[in-house]
């Protein structure tokens, strides 16, 4: 049987993700395939642009058969952790194969990247880097290219970076999964313009930020999948999306005005030196945009300062991060499934290494949530839902603000 599994956002979900999958469909044959998601705030360190029932929807309207949610502790995260999370979670799940998108699809040459990560000049040649001031991710592929001759053209691009940590981490924790590159089509990743029926997230995400009740760019509508468009359409109208950082400004810039030093330093990727910035900063910004530009630094990219604006809104400390990096994911949180999906669930469910949650109350009450001490798999749950609680803060229409999806919505069902 061939359990294929991909690791992925969906912010929103769009025609270089469908591509995606029926590539795996026609190369892999597969009986099933999973996505471990990010829940409604993403690796970016950004609130997701539509909840994660309805991306999650949608990829299961285009052939995604189980979508579980990579909890927020490993989605929120720089792309080592990211991976690793998602790998594991996978993993859990029965995965025999892990299929990504990446601009080079060449397993041999990622997989030598891979071997020389650990070479030990490499590491000596990081941490110079480090102390040169250059953020992690920098320091690591320039040591790499020195020491390997490998191209920076390959080393730089954001999908062979996360393609590079999804093979170490299979590597490391479930060395029998089978990874399965995919060449990008056309897309660049971080690209600001739609030119074609196969366009960037981001791209995306910035003209649906400009849309109203309907999208009126077509540009847009060529690269979704029809039944993308017609959920987007729908949470639209109805004020359900879409969510961006600034919409959270104000309560960000209340919590780190009220923090004192010491509890700014213990929020996750807050490194030496840096609370004070942020502490200094955040009393003089107007807005999460400004504060991010007056934190900027070679040091600090914006995506690891947005990361830490998202733990300071979850309230997520670096001890509680360090516990979960230990054990991994402790459960599978389904947000939607098909017909094919609820057979899995029914058929391997039972034989996987965590917990399949279906319904949160089962395992964690709303009354439970506000306790001081719970077990680590109701602390890790816990923390999602009351990420969701502060997603819905930041919907544009305030009928839909009030908390609880979590202990409310059941996963998405589409029959096929």
């Amino acid at each position: 049987m061939i359990i294929v599994g991909i690791i992925a956002e969906y912010n929103p979900f769009h025609n270089g993700h469908l591509w995606h999958i029926n590539q795996v469909r026609k190369n892999l044959r597969a009986d099933y395939i999973i996505a471990g998601i990010s829940g409604n705030f993403v690796q970016r360190g950004e609130p997701a642009i539509f909840d994660k029932w309805s991306r999650a929807e949608m990829a299961i309207k285009c052939g995604v058969d189980l979508v579980v949610e990579l909890p927020f502790v490993f989605a929120v995260r720089s792309a080592q952790y990211f991976a690793g999370g998602g790998v594991r979670l996978l993993a859990s799940l029965g995965i025999n194969h892990l299929s990504f998108g990446a601009e080079c699809a060449d397993l041999k040459l990622l997989s030598s990247v891979v071997k020389q990560t650990d070479h030990p000049d490499v590491l000596k040649k990081v941490k110079v880097n480090l102390k040169a001031g250059h953020q992690y991710a920098a320091a690591l592929t320039t040591a790499i290219a020195d020491q390997a001759g490998i191209s920076m053209d390959v080393l730089n691009k954001p999908n062979n970076i996360l393609a590079i940590e999804y093979i170490k981490a299979i590597k490391k924790y479930a060395p029998t999964i089978m990874p399965v590159p995919i060449q990008r089509y056309l897309a660049n990743h971080h690209g600001e313009t739609i030119n074609s029926a196969i366009a960037s997230a981001t791209a995306l995400r910035q003209s649906l930020l400009k849309q109203a009740a309907t999208i009126s760019d077509n540009s847009v509508k060529t690269a979704l999948p029809p039944t993308s468009t017609e959920c987007i359409e729908q949470l639209l109208r109805s004020g359900s999306g879409p969510v961006q950082l600034d919409s959270f400004s104000t309560i960000i810039l209340s919590l780190l005005r009220n923090k004192s030093l010491t509890q700014i330093a213990e929020i996750p990727e807050v490194g030496e030196g840096l609370h004070n910035r942020i502490k200094n900063s955040a009393i003089r910004a107007k807005n999460a945009t400004e504060l991010l530009i007056w934190l900027k630094s070679k040091r600090y990219p914006q995506t690891r300062l947005q990361r830490i604006l998202i733990h300071t809104l979850v309230g997520t400390t670096k001890s509680q991060i360090e516990c979960f990096d230990h054990s991994g994911p402790l459960y599978g949180r389904i947000l939607g499934f098909n017909t094919k999906g609820r057979q899995f669930i029914k058929e391997i469910g039972k034989q996987c290494s965590i917990p399949l949650v279906t319904k949160t109350s089962h395992f964690l009450n709303s009354k439970e949530r506000s306790l001081d001490s719970l077990e680590p798999h109701k602390t890790m749950l816990a923390i999602d839902t009351l990420a969701t609680d502060v997603y819905t803060l930041g919907l544009p229409n305030e009928k839909w603000r009030s908390g609880g999806w979590d202990f409310l919505r059941s996963p998405v069902f589409i029959p096929n």
